[in-house]
């Protein structure tokens, strides 16, 4: 049985999915990163579903504590690490770099979104943290 945790996470990621789909419905392949980054964040403030945008990542080290110039492009409920993309083809490093930002935040589940495909099914990469890449 499915505990409320999962329960609600998988809401979240389902509706800030559905999010994703309605701009690149709306917008189409082919633009900027930061345009598809503005209009998701504006269609998540309209379904009220809190998200901080660049969040600096604090890394611990030998008891220390730094704030990076490495920033998540949202975080989402502060339970969905997201990257956006708008690239022609997915490299790994893309992978990679979720998976930090997920273990760096302790979050468990992060979205790789390409949003330069023609169906944004094919640009949807999750991901759970100490798992990997998931379908």
């Amino acid at each position: 049985m499915e505990d409320l945790h999962e329960v609600k996470l998988r809401e979240l990621s389902h509706s800030v999915i559905g999010s994703c789909i309605d701009v690149h419905k709306a917008l189409g392949p082919g633009l900027l990163e930061s345009i598809y980054v503005d209009l998701l964040c504006y269609d998540l403030e309209l379904k009220q579903i809190p998200f901080e945008r660049e969040s600096v990542l604090k890394i611990m080290y030998k008891g220390g504590e730094f704030c990076t110039k490495l920033r998540a492009d949202l975080i989402v409920d502060r339970s969905i690490i997201m990257e956006l993309k708008s690239v022609k083809e997915m490299s790994p490093i893309f992978d990679t770099q979720i998976m930090t930002y997920m273990k760096l935040s302790n979050i468990e589940l992060g979205l790789l979104i390409n949003f330069n495909v023609p169906l944004l099914k094919d640009g949807i990469h999750r991901f759970r943290l100490n798992y990997g890449k998931i379908k």
